[in-house]
């Protein structure tokens, strides 16, 4: 065999090696300077830090609720492209759609089901996640900026449930879309442009349905996912997850004066000589001692958080199915007429003053969640739950929280016809 039959055969033999270091150029790292490569040199794992603070990797630090919103989205993009390929924004076509799903499309159920519960979880998890960032003070600076970013996310988040509502074409979705958009109606100055903007004529219609869809399927996902991406970034230009204030402050050792003081890196330690002690001793500091590699640290909780969501998911799509109630009938109004559930505090709200519910207590409600950390400035309990330090502030956000998830039981399970009250038991 010649020269260069044997080189042309080499390569064919070592083609999966060759292609494999194509795309990951470091084979699977076995030291500390080959996992921060690996972290380096990937585009997924470089969005990351190359290391993490343990506590990050710890459950109930955050309960995986940022990760489970963002794996949320994702699965609502894959599925709602999937059902994109069968769906037709018409009111002549959309409910039969619907029907065919259920009978005639292979797993047609289980996809809308998916993207169904996806999207009502991704309203109650992202609200959960705001909850839990303000309940362990990681609002304070340098995150102010986030925080803001992140109560944009999660009003995007309830318009882009509230466009897909109305895409089944169905009593509950043309009920519901006809109750949300008359409170838009209630801003002054505004109200009547925003809803004909909305609707594209004054009732519910096929210009409504066509710009929910587009608002749904292009507008809304662009811009959120424009803002995950800030809100990734300014994570790791803010230092990652907020931490106590104890633990931003190097711990040391100490050693002789007489003796030598050695730098080294052995076990993943870093030490560095901070300053001379007179008399006696040098203190030796000691960084990223309580941090690990994101590879596979992270990546393995990274992991098992999107098992657990999809798991979670596939068991409630498999055995709930999402509602789908007769064909719109404007002849035949249900009574009453309710919101979407996250909008039934609003509709509860509007019962009782049209301007003030619907208007004027939520825009003050979104302009103190706005300016609270330019309000709250102190440093103290920091990435702490509850703590005692900031007992004042976790107390009021709880109030404001129970209020409004109080408004939305009442206006769910007890109001009935007229919007009178009714016992649900």
């Amino acid at each position: 065999m010649t020269n260069e039959k044997k080189s042309l055969w080499k390569n064919v033999v070592e083609l999966p090696g060759n292609f494999w270091r194509s795309i990951f150029r470091n084979p699977l790292p076995s030291s500390d300077r080959e996992r921060a490569a690996t972290s380096f040199t990937n585009f997924f794992l470089h969005i990351q830090p190359v290391r993490v603070n343990k506590r990050t990797l710890k459950p109930t630090t955050t309960f995986g609720l940022g990760l489970i919103s963002f794996y949320l989205f994702i699965i609502l993009t894959l599925t709602g492209i999937l059902l994109m390929f069968y769906y037709v924004p018409s009111t002549t076509q959309a409910y039969d759609r619907m029907l065919d799903l259920r009978s005639s499309v292979a797993f047609g159920i289980i996809l809308r089901n998916l993207h169904r519960w996806a999207a009502h979880a991704m309203v109650a998890v992202v609200f959960l996640h705001m909850c839990r960032v303000f309940l362990t003070g990681s609002y304070k600076p340098p995150r102010e900026f986030n925080w803001i970013v992140g109560v944009v996310l999660f009003i995007l988040t309830l318009f882009s449930s509230f466009t897909g509502y109305l895409l089944p074409w169905d009593q509950l979705a043309f009920w519901a879309i006809t109750v949300g958009t008359s409170i838009a109606g209630y801003a002054p100055f505004i109200g009547k442009m925003l809803k004909f903007m909305l609707l594209g004529d004054v009732t519910v219609g096929q210009e409504a349905l066509l710009r929910f869809y587009v608002l749904h399927v292009v507008v809304l996902p662009v811009v959120l996912i424009t803002f995950v991406g800030v809100h990734f970034w300014r994570i790791r230009k803010d230092g990652g997850l907020a931490k106590p204030e104890v633990e931003d402050e190097p711990k040391a050792i100490t050693a002789p004066v007489a003796a030598p003081v050695a730098v080294s890196a052995e076990g993943g330690r870093k030490f560095t000589v901070q300053g001379l002690v007179r008399g006696a001793f040098v203190k030796v500091g000691v960084l990223d001692e309580d941090t690990v590699f994101s590879w596979p640290n992270l990546l393995i909780a990274e992991l098992a958080v999107l098992m657990f969501t999809v798991a979670v998911l596939m068991v409630v799509s498999y055995f709930f199915n999402a509602p789908l109630e007769h064909p719109v009938n404007v002849m035949h109004p249900p009574n009453p007429a309710k919101a979407p559930w996250y909008f039934l505090g609003l509709q509860e709200q509007v019962s009782y003053s049209a301007f003030w519910g619907g208007v004027g207590v939520p825009a003050l409600e979104l302009l103190l969640l706005v300016l609270v950390p330019y309000i709250d400035r102190g440093k103290e309990g920091i990435g702490v739950w509850f703590s005692r330090k900031r007992f004042l502030a976790n107390l009021l956000f709880l109030i404001f929280v129970v209020i409004n998830v109080f408004l939305i039981i009442v206006g769910t399970f007890f109001r009935g016809a007229n919007w009178q009250f009714v016992s649900p038991f």
